[in-house]
């Protein structure tokens, strides 16, 4: 939410003047004791006096009926004036300090310390009231609702509330700007305690779900299995030519498309690219030559219906490859054969194979299929394809993948060599007599699906309709099922909705099981609540909204050293965040994962460890145990990942 500043802070007037010999502090003694006990007999007739202008307000006001200043909690009119020279607490202000300075809080400040002081302040004010007071208004608007889950939605009202209380206050500018600071404190403070409300909510256990007939897959209704392949690999490996090739040899593009896509590279002098523009279609794309964000492609199989997520290779886009690794059931790692071309792109330092290595791995891709592109450019030679994969086996072997996993392919993209069928190059086949690449694919295991559990999917992108006024939530199906017309919740609000209508594979559909890649459209819900990197979930079964959690990491190799204190970017599912080390709890044996010890000052290369970080803004999260979809975690830094694990324990601060 935005934050307000306040351009004329400096011109705060404190009610004191700048000379201090204006104020005269020689006053009668005698005079004031008489004040007081005239104090005190207004206050017995049900009135208040005004600090400033003296005027006899009834004792249900809240606000000066003249001047329209704030009254004054204490009674003893000008005796509390000097409270308005407390220092501004930058870490945890009080409603009070936010009265007199007219300040939002800090969002990197401590928030459950504020919350504390927000109560103490209430609880040592309310003996000397004898009537509500704003901060008790503005306590009540935010837990009223502690039996459900609060929303941003709530909060307008409770802001209304407060503007209205204060109408007639418009006359003083500086009430105005303290208004302002509450309303913005009470925004924030509503946006922490998602968390805490969820967890209230939270009653039901997922072990006690029971799914209903029509969640249940059924065998007979389709026989071809759901596969996410994504496309990983060193910038210009060739991924997308091999994607936009495969799709044409399977019809999935036509000749007509396939020519326009010909003569549109011509004319730029970029003819080898033709197959690449079938999935690059943005103009920045096919000027720069490279894949920027995920490519969404659809093909069948002997067995599988494929989900081709073709991802882009250049170090600066990593974050969109972790987008499309997180959907992937399995992996085609696509490697440049040519000279020079390999050891770029395997360089520890600016090369990109390794790392989609490691992160397809940390996100539980298990089958990857490596594919040895333009082999026609080192002339089919055999000798350099033992050398290619004898470095890349030893290094994906390092990364825990198992060799019954890993399948080798030799191919050429741009010469349809071993793309769909048997290898019609001589120099090749007399060699290699194993499988094409779509056998392959057909080789590849689909992973059982959650169908029977509560509704789960991480939101990867979000389609807004001006015209027609709705919004859809684009991802894949981590668990459960939905059809048009069944409830769910979006997180982190809260808000909840109705399915109006579902898409799966570009097409229209009743029932979208876990493993389906969607596009969900919504109804009765703010189109404003929806956001890349937020959950779809059951209304019964909530996820956790966190900012402090515990992980379990593994120090990459070649990474920077994890200091208390580092700055790191939080990537999990689609969400991403920035992030603080706040401890560093212990060091792992990398075998057993016992301790062996604790609080270490720095964490180095191929470590393993426990560390704690607090995140500036909250997100949907679970244990690995309750989810290892929403439980995988990636630390970036420098635009390189440093470190992967999964979140161990989720900490609510209190």
């Amino acid at each position: 939410m935005p934050r307000k500043g306040f351009s004329n802070f400096d011109d705060y007037d404190d009610g004191f003047d700048d000379d201090d010999d204006a104020y005269d502090y020689d006053y009668d003694v005698d005079e004031h004791e008489a004040a007081e006990a005239e104090e005190e007999v207004i206050a017995q007739k049900g009135l208040w006096r005004c600090a400033i202008c003296t005027y006899d307000n009834d004792e249900s006001m809240h606000v000066c009926d003249i001047c329209g200043v704030i009254r004054q909690p204490v009674p003893g009119g000008n005796q509390t004036i000097n409270t308005n020279t407390a220092p501004f607490k930058f870490d945890a202000p009080s409603p009070d300090d936010l009265v007199s300075n007219g300040l939002t809080s800090s969002r990197i400040g401590p928030k459950d310390s504020m919350k504390k002081k927000e109560k103490q302040d209430s609880a040592e004010q309310n003996p000397l009231k004898k009537g509500p007071d704003r901060s008790e208004t503005s306590s009540q608007g935010r837990h009223d609702n502690v039996g459900g889950i609060q929303s941003f939605k709530s909060l307008p009202k409770a802001k209304a509330d407060v503007s209205k209380e204060t109408s007639s206050s418009s006359k003083n500018m500086k009430v105005s700007e303290s208004l302002t600071g509450t309303m913005n404190n009470m925004s924030l403070t509503g946006e922490t305690e998602i968390s805490r409300e969820i967890k209230i909510r939270r009653a039901k256990s997922k072990s006690n779900h029971k799914p209903e007939e029509w969640m249940l897959l059924d065998k007979e209704s389709d026989t071809l299995s759901q596969l996410n392949l994504a496309i990983v690999g060193h910038v210009d490996s060739g991924k997308s030519t091999l994607s936009g090739r495969l799709l044409h040899l399977l019809g999935r593009i036509s000749q007509k498309q396939m020519h326009k896509f010909e003569k549109e590279a011509k004319s730029q002098g970029k003819g080898s690219f033709a197959y690449a523009w079938a999935l690059d279609e943005s103009t920045e794309e096919r000027e720069r030559g490279i894949t920027m964000t995920v490519a969404v492609a659809y093909f069948n199989s002997k067995r599988h219906h494929v989900v081709l997520l073709d991802s882009p290779g250049h170090k600066d886009f990593v974050p969109n490859m972790i987008a499309g690794a997180t959907q992937a059931d399995a992996a085609i790692l696509v490697i440049d054969a040519s000279i020079g071309a390999f050891e770029a792109g395997f360089d520890n330092l600016k090369g990109q194979t390794r790392e989609h290595a490691r992160v397809l791995r940390g996100f539980g891709v298990e089958q990857v299929i490596v594919a040895v592109n333009k082999m026609d450019i080192v002339g089919y030679s055999k000798d350099r394809f033992d050398l290619i994969k004898q470095h890349v086996g030893s290094f994906l072997h390092s990364c825990r993948f198992k060799e019954s996993s890993l399948t080798w392919i030799p191919l050429s993209a741009m010469e349809n060599q071993n793309l769909v069928s048997a290898p019609s190059e001589s120099r090749l086949s007399s060699w290699y007599q194993g499988p094409c690449l779509l056998d392959a694919v057909d080789s590849v295991k689909s992973p059982d699906r959650d169908v029977s559990k509560p509704l789960l999917m991480p939101i990867c992108d979000v389609v807004r309709s001006s015209s027609q006024g709705q919004v859809s939530a684009c991802g894949k199906l981590e668990a459960g099922a939905v059809r048009p017309g069944s409830k769910i919740m979006v997180m982190p609000s809260g808000d909840q909705g109705t399915v109006r209508s579902l898409e799966r594979d570009s097409q229209g559909c009743t029932i979208a099981r876990a493993g389906d890649n969607v596009a969900i459209a919504l109804q009765g819900i703010d189109a404003n609540q929806v956001m890349a990197g937020g959950v779809l979930c059951h209304p019964d079964y909530p996820v956790s909204v966190a900012t402090h959690l515990e992980l379990m990491v593994l120090v990459l190799e070649g990474a920077t050293p994890i200091l208390l204190g580092s700055q790191l970017e939080f990537h999990v599912h689609h969400a991403k965040e920035a992030a603080t080390v706040v401890k560093l709890v212990a060091m792992l044996d990398p075998k057993t994962g016992e301790q062996t010890k604790k609080s270490p000052r720095c964490l180095t290369a191929k470590q393993s460890a426990m560390l704690e970080v607090s995140l500036q803004y909250p997100v949907c999260v679970e244990t690995f145990s309750e989810s290892r979809a929403l439980g995988r975690v990636f630390l970036r830094s420098s635009g390189r990942t440093v470190a992967m694990g999964k979140v161990t324990r989720i900490i609510q601060d209190s």
